[in-house]
C-alpha cells in the first residue's frame, strides 16, 4: 500500500512539473528533467495561477482524442491536438482503463492550451497550443538538456538555409510559421541576409542524442534591421516576444496561411472570370487545394457557409469593430458553425476554387467600421507587452541567455541547467 502512495504521488508531481505547474505538491520527489521554455522557471506565479489544470482519466479503450471529447473540449481542439501527437503518440492506440490526462485550459474561455500523458514508463508525451499551431514534444527519465547554436546566411529558400546551418526541419517550420506575423518572406527577406537561432537537444546519460527540442531564441539581421525574438510561456501558451518584452504576436496575421504566394493584392483589376475591370476587395493567395486556412485574430464566427461567387465563405468579427472573410474554402474546419470564438492561428477552413475562382487559391478580406481595407496597411499591433514582475523575469533570463550565446560557436552544444 505505502509504495503505491509513493508512486502515485510521484507521478502527481510529474504531471505538475510536466505542465509547467505553479504550485506542485510539498511532497513531490522530481524523478526527471522535463524540457522547459524560455523562464518557464521565472514566469510570474499569478501568470501561471491565471490557468486552469485538471486532470481527466481514460475508460477502457479510449483514444486520446475520445478522452478529450469525453472532458468537454471541442472537436476542432481536439483534431488539431492529435494530430499535432501523432509522431510521439498514434491517434488509434487506445489507452488503459484508469490512464491519466493532465489538461492546461485558458482563464475566461477555457480553450485547451495543453494535453500532457505518460505515454510509456519514464515517457511523458506532451502537445502544446503556440500562436502558430500545436507542438508535441516528449520527456524522458534521465535526460540532459543541452544548447545548440544554429548560424548561417540566407540565399534563396529560407528553409534550405535553416536546414543547412543545423536548424532542424520541425523547428524551421515552426520558425516560419511564426514569423508570418512580422515578415513578408518575399519581401522582406533577400540573399544576403544573415540569422542565428538557439535550440534545445536532449541527450542520453551516455551523451546519445534523444530527441531535439524547442526554440529559445530566433535572430534575423535583414535591410539594415535586426529583429530579436525570445520564447517565453504565458497563461495562453507559449509566445515570441521582442528585447523588450513586446509580443511578435500581432492583432492580425499578414499572411492567414502557411507557404502561399500572393497572386492578385488589393485595388483595382481585371477580374479573372467576369473580364471587365473592377475593385478587389481583398488579397488572393495561391496555394494547393486543402492548404489550412487559419484565423488571423481571435473571433467569433459571424457567417459561414456558401455565398455566390464567393464559394464557401467564413466571416469573423473581432474586437475594434473589423472583421475578415475567407473565401473559395474547399471546407470548414470540423464541427465550425456561427456563433462559435476562434482564437488567432486556429484552423477555420481549407483552401479551394469553389465559386467564381480559375485555381484554387484563398481569397481574404479585412474590413474596419464595414468598409474594406487593404490587408497590408491594417493595424499590427502587438498583442500582448509584458509589464512589471514579468518584464524583470523575461529580461533576467533574456541575459542569462545572451551570456550563453556569446560563447557558442555554430552547432556548438552546451550542457544548460534545469
Amino acid at each position: 500500500m505505502l509504495h503505491r502512495i509513493r508512486r502515485h504521488r510521484r507521478w502527481l508531481a510529474f504531471l505538475c512539473l510536466a505542465l509547467g505547474g505553479a504550485a506542485c505538491p510539498a511532497f513531490a520527489e522530481p524523478t526527471v528533467s522535463a524540457p522547459r521554455t524560455l523562464l518557464a522557471a521565472h514566469a510570474a506565479p499569478a501568470l501561471r495561477d491565471a490557468a486552469t489544470v485538471r486532470t481527466v482519466v481514460a475508460r477502457r479503450g479510449q483514444t486520446v482524442a475520445q478522452v478529450l471529447a469525453a472532458a468537454g473540449v471541442e472537436r476542432r481542439e481536439v483534431e488539431p491536438a492529435v494530430s499535432a501527437l501523432a509522431p510521439l503518440l498514434p491517434p488509434k492506440v487506445a489507452l488503459p482503463a484508469g490512464h491519466a490526462l493532465t489538461l492546461r485550459q485558458a482563464p475566461g474561455d477555457d480553450a485547451l492550451i495543453a494535453v500532457s500523458l505518460q505515454a510509456q514508463p519514464g515517457r511523458t508525451v506532451t502537445v502544446t497550443r503556440t500562436p502558430t499551431g500545436w507542438i508535441a514534444y516528449e520527456a524522458m527519465e534521465g535526460q540532459r538538456r543541452h544548447l545548440v547554436l544554429a548560424r548561417g546566411g540566407i540565399h534563396e529558400d529560407l528553409l534550405d538555409d535553416l536546414r543547412a546551418a543545423g536548424l532542424p526541419d520541425g523547428l524551421g517550420r515552426e520558425l516560419v510559421r511564426g514569423l508570418a506575423h512580422e515578415l513578408d518572406f518575399q519581401r522582406d527577406i533577400r540573399p544576403g541576409d544573415h540569422f542565428e537561432i538557439l535550440f534545445e537537444r536532449y541527450r542520453d546519460p551516455a551523451g546519445d542524442l534523444l530527441h531535439e527540442g524547442r526554440m529559445l531564441h530566433a535572430a534575423f539581421s535583414f535591410g539594415g534591421r535586426r529583429l530579436s525574438l525570445w520564447r517565453y510561456d504565458t497563461a495562453a501558451g507559449p509566445d515570441w516576444f521582442d528585447d523588450e518584452g513586446r509580443s511578435l504576436r500581432r492583432a492580425f496575421l499578414r499572411t492567414p496561411l502557411d507557404g502561399a504566394r500572393v497572386t492578385s493584392g488589393f485595388g483595382m483589376r481585371s477580374h479573372p472570370v467576369l473580364g471587365y475591370t473592377r475593385r478587389h476587395q481583398g488579397i488572393d493567395f495561391a496555394a494547393p487545394r486543402g492548404t489550412p486556412v487559419l484565423a488571423a485574430a481571435d473571433g467569433e464566427v459571424v457567417q459561414i457557409g456558401w455565398m455566390g461567387g464567393y464559394g464557401r465563405v467564413i466571416t469573423l468579427q473581432h474586437a475594434g469593430d473589423r472583421t475578415t472573410r475567407y473565401a473559395h474554402l474547399s471546407a470548414f474546419a470540423p464541427g465550425l458553425k456561427a456563433g462559435d470564438r476562434v482564437r488567432q492561428g486556429e484552423l477555420v477552413g481549407r483552401v479551394g476554387r469553389t465559386g467564381l475562382a480559375t485555381g484554387n487559391h484563398l481569397h481574404y478580406e479585412i474590413a474596419e467600421g464595414g468598409t474594406q481595407i487593404d490587408p497590408t496597411k491594417a493595424r499590427t499591433e502587438p498583442a500582448a507587452v509584458l509589464a512589471d514582475a514579468e518584464l524583470a523575469a523575461f529580461q533576467a533570463t533574456r541575459q542569462g541567455l545572451m551570456t550563453q550565446l556569446a560563447h557558442l560557436q555554430p552547432m556548438q552544444e552546451v550542457a544548460a541547467a534545469e
